[in-house]
């Protein structure tokens, strides 16, 4: 398959189904912070950033900025861009 296929399956997936974009951050979020990262990009992208942005109410390049390989995303950020989503952050006992 190639990789533009499945990246267009994936965005899909995590748009219809909160259920998955939720087990696909979780998956990488316990592999790494830089996963979870790509990951959260991931589902934005599959929203649409611009919507993402409006729905969080953070700026569009703050967005991209907070998602880059190299973002480092307050825990306010964070959390709005979940609430975008429509999941939330929970600790839970390892």
């Amino acid at each position: 398959m190639p990789k533009r296929a499945y990246t267009a399956g994936l965005h899909q997936r995590l748009r219809e189904e909160p259920e998955y974009a939720a087990e696909y951050l979780n998956a990488a979020l316990e592999d790494s912070n830089e996963t979870f990262l790509v990951a959260l990009r991931d589902v934005a992208e599959a929203q649409t950033m611009t919507a993402v942005a409006k729905d969080s109410r953070l700026n569009r390049e703050t967005l991209y900025r907070t998602l880059s390989r190299k973002g480092n995303p307050q825990l306010r950020s964070l959390t709005s861009v979940l609430a975008a989503f429509g999941l939330k952050l929970r600790v839970e006992v390892r």
